[in-house]
Formats: C-alpha cells, sequence, structure tokens
C-alpha cells in the first residue's frame, strides 16, 4: 500500500529525536567530551564528526527521500515488488546525485571541522597547526594550510566529477 508499517511508524519519532539530538550538540563539544573519555588524540575527533554529522546526514537524507517523487514507488509496490526493492529502484536512482552531492560535501566541512578540533586535542591537522604556531614555525604553518586547501579542492574536484558522471 506504500503506508508505514506499524513497526515504521512506532520508530519514526524515536529515531527522529536521536537525530535531532546528534545534531544539536555541536562537534567542538563531542570532542571535548571525547577527549576526556578516550584521551587525545584522532580518536576523538574522529568521533565527535562522526556523530554530529551522522545527525545531519540522517535529517537530509530522510527530507530527501520524503521529498522524491512517489508514484514510482506506489506502482512498483502495487505491482508485487517489496519494500526494500520499490526503495532501491523507485527512490534511489532519483536522489542518488543530490545524496552523493550533499555527502560530499558533508565531508568537505568535516575536512574542515578536523582542524578545528585539533585545537581541542582532538588530533589532526588542527593539532598540527597548533603546536606549529607554539613554536612559531611559520613555514610548518603555511604547508599545512596549503595541504589543507588542497584537500578542500580535492573534495570539491570529487564533488564536481561525481555530479558530472551521475547526472
Amino acid at each position: 500500500s506504500g503506508r508505514p508499517s506499524a513497526l515504521g511508524r512506532l520508530l519514526c519519532w524515536p529515531v527522529r529525536g536521536l537525530l535531532i539530538f546528534l545534531r544539536s550538540v555541536p562537534e567542538i563539544v563531542w570532542a571535548l567530551l571525547f577527549v576526556r573519555a578516550v584521551g587525545l588524540g584522532p580518536t576523538a575527533g574522529v568521533l565527535a564528526i562522526a556523530i554530529t554529522y551522522s545527525g545531519m546526514l540522517g535529517k537530509v537524507y530522510a527530507e530527501i527521500f520524503e521529498s522524491v517523487d512517489q508514484r514510482p514507488v506506489h506502482s512498483l509496490l502495487q505491482s508485487g515488488s517489496g519494500r526494500l526493492a520499490a526503495f532501491c529502484y523507485g527512490i534511489l536512482p532519483n536522489v542518488g546525485a543530490e545524496l552523493l552531492s550533499y555527502t560530499v560535501y558533508r565531508w568537505e566541512c568535516a575536512i574542515r571541522a578536523s582542524v578545528v578540533m585539533g585545537f581541542v586535542g582532538a588530533g589532526g591537522l588542527g593539532q598540527q597547526i597548533d603546536l606549529s604556531l607554539r613554536m612559531f614555525a611559520g613555514g610548518e604553518v603555511a604547508s599545512m594550510l596549503l595541504t589543507f586547501l588542497l584537500l578542500v579542492l580535492f573534495a570539491d574536484q570529487i564533488s564536481r566529477l561525481l555530479r558530472w558522471r551521475f547526472a
């Protein structure tokens, strides 16, 4: 019928609440909590970024899936297809490029956020920049900023390539 199952309706609000909670706490706060829990290093930064961005991506993916034309899904379901097949063949082909584009954009944002995480002791490029700044090593800071710029340019090129390939 295309309507959510009883289990789907039951899980809808708790899952939305979890996604709201995950994205409402800034990654810097998560990083400070994880530095306290797992110690200094890149693990804390990776966990902080993963938690925050999973909440953001989950919300955006849900909105993208809800906004797509539902007629192909209804047609597939009425012709006897299962829900997973209807999703894979009725929705994913229509939103694939948008999902990829937004995912790469959030990856680029995560690269930028990783620099900030380093300044609170969560490892990565930001920690190295902070260390070099404290040692007044301007050449090292400049080369790390150039590396950071190249990472962002690389993410932008990947996004452009994926949009061209799947558009």
